[in-house]
């Protein structure tokens, strides 16, 4: 006892407490307990850590030992009192796990994320197009509804959700610049052309009104078909839907001129006779309609059914041979080609045909891929021929109802055509 208090005295303090109590409670140290305490004494918080996962064995020893065992690594693996470096390293960790947990919310929003910033591009696109800074593009990457010729290989539109872009694309430079304007300019010539003739002095009519209502369906026919044909072309790169809407009122419009041209033919060629011009009124009126119910089918405005378009409206032309065989053999040969104006009416009719065969086989561009884009292609050539058709009609019923004013409003047999 005198030994070992004159070691406690030499001890600090704390360490002298911390002795005696291992002494008097405890027992001798174990070997193991003591190599740890000096491994303790000079590691640092990493061997503490390291100290913590070893794994006691259980032997089968008394219970007193191993009660005495496990006291002791108890108390050897306390936790000690937190240093300031460890708790300014867990102030840290803690600084370290707050990110990864909003890393963690911020992938959660990744996909919100993405789509505002999908929506934003698409109103900047949508700014740029209102601006008109839009620049043509390959047919390649059009979408599957703005594909309709596969040999115009350049110069297109691309999509602009936006009427008044689209208008304004009136005066760019792209594969229906050509299309527009042909068609927006024959609107203008045929709608002055109308309202000319139609304001003109009854005494140049033998029946002004019937006869103004018979050249004012002419001109309504040639009008609204080249206003939805312009029309369309400006806007069908608007949208899909819009693009079906205008396609079918584009359709409507060829069978309105038909149906229309018709009507002042028949009126002067079967003026003494008006039960056929009656008949005959009637026959292209039913078949129109049905083009015009035709038309409105989805699919009738797909490439596929380019050639059953031409088709269609080629026929509904043709539909006229019937009546002009009438005429030709009620009159004869030489007074229809001469006083019956049936040259231009032939001539009319090559025309209209000429420009829907041209169509429906794209030529030129089908031979000269890419080098027709802009300018003469099959589409183009096709208006062109369609405002020329129309023209000569006019041209042709003209001529009939000046013959008519000149040998006057009997109908005697050396007058009749």
């Amino acid at each position: 006892m005198d030994g070992n208090a004159s070691n406690l005295a030499d001890l600090p303090r704390g360490a002298a407490c911390a002795s005696s109590k291992t002494s008097d409670t405890e027992g001798p140290p174990h070997p193991m307990s003591t190599q740890d305490r000096e491994e303790g004494s000079t590691a640092g918080p990493g061997s503490v850590l390291r100290l913590r996962k070893v794994h006691m064995p259980v032997t089968s020893e008394g219970t007193d030992s191993q009660d005495d065992q496990y006291d002791e690594a108890h108390v050897l693996l306390a936790d000690p009192p937190p240093s300031s470096a460890q708790e300014n390293c867990s102030e840290e960790c803690n600084n370290v796990e707050e990110p990864v947990q909003e890393d963690e919310g911020f992938m959660g929003m990744a996909p919100l994320l993405q789509a505002h910033h999908a929506m934003e591009r698409v109103e900047e696109f949508v700014c740029k197009v209102w601006e008109g800074r839009w620049r043509v593009i390959p047919h390649d990457v059009l979408p599957d509804w703005l594909k309709d010729n596969d040999y115009l290989l350049h110069g297109h539109r691309p999509p602009m959700p936006s009427f008044r872009a689209c208008f304004k694309s009136i005066f760019r430079i792209h594969t229906e610049t050509g299309n527009i304007w042909t068609h927006l300019l024959g609107c203008v010539f045929f709608l002055c052309l109308g309202i000319f003739y139609m304001f003109r002095p009854n005494m140049a009519f033998i029946a002004p009104v019937q006869e103004k209502v018979v050249f004012g369906l002419f001109f309504l026919g040639a009008i609204l078909c080249l206003s939805f044909s312009w029309l369309f072309h400006t806007v069908y790169c608007h949208s899909e839907g819009v693009s079906r809407v205008f396609s079918k009122l584009d359709y409507s419009g060829i069978a309105l001129l038909i149906m229309g041209s018709f009507v002042p033919w028949l009126y002067y060629s079967f003026y003494c006779n008006p039960q056929p011009c009656y008949i005959y009124l009637i026959i292209i009126c039913v078949l129109g309609i049905a083009s015009i119910i035709v038309s409105q089918w989805d699919l009738f405005a797909t490439p596929q059914y380019r050639g059953v378009r031409a088709g269609v409206f080629v026929g509904l032309g043709l539909s006229g041979i019937i009546p002009t065989l009438h005429f030709v053999i009620a009159e004869g040969f030489l007074k229809a080609a001469t006083m019956g104006q049936i040259g231009w009416l032939i001539l009319m009719a090559c025309l209209y045909i000429t420009g829907a065969a041209l169509y429906a086989a794209r030529i030129p561009e089908r031979f000269f891929p890419g080098k027709c884009d802009i300018w003469f292609h099959s589409h183009q050539l096709f208006h062109i021929f369609v405002v020329a058709g129309a023209f000569v009609h006019f041209h042709g019923v003209s001529n009939l109802q000046e013959f008519r004013f000149t040998v006057g409003g009997g109908c005697a047999a050396q007058e009749v055509l």
